[in-house]
């Protein structure tokens, strides 16, 4: 159970006791958004992505979508995710608790801009009904991100 590997994880900093369980699932934003009572684009979701090298996760804002233009660019290749069977295996979370703490080594991790405009935000712990509240210098530094990056668009203006 890969909660388990994220309440490890946080162990080390004396921060497992912040996860929050949830009663209910946080599978999706919109779900995640209502069962902490926040507003949803504060769910930092987690996007699984393979690349030439092996996989890398970016965690945005609930509100926004991945920017395909704006991911190639940085990247030099195209936005492809990881499917729902492949996420476990290579990340070592299953989808609805995808997270950037306790995964697989060689796993890269990088964090949106969209991210910015918030003092906390909420991403998964590991499982379908949990999250942890972060500030953006927490996840920063427990998320082991190699930088910031700016592949996202708003999803309102997600024309292709």
């Amino acid at each position: 159970m890969s909660i388990e590997a994220v309440r490890e994880y946080f162990r080390k900093f004396n921060m497992e006791d912040r996860i929050i369980e949830l009663a209910e699932s946080s599978a999706t934003v919109e779900l995640a958004a209502a069962a902490l009572g926040c507003e949803p684009e504060r769910i930092a979701k987690t996007l699984s992505f393979h690349m030439n090298d092996g996989v890398v996760l970016i965690v945005a804002a609930g509100d926004v979508r991945v920017d395909n233009k704006k991911f190639k660019e940085k990247f030099h290749t195209k936005a492809k995710m990881l499917s729902f069977e492949e996420a476990e295996d290579l990340i070592g979370h299953t989808v609805g608790g995808i997270c950037p703490f306790g995964v697989k080594e060689g796993v890269k991790i990088y964090l949106d801009n969209s991210l910015r405009r918030f003092k906390t935000v909420y991403p998964a712990a590991g499982s379908s009904n949990s999250a942890i509240e972060l500030t953006l210098d927490e996840l920063y530094i427990y998320s082991n991100c190699i930088e910031w990056v700016d592949v996202s668009k708003e999803k309102e203006n997600a024309g292709g």
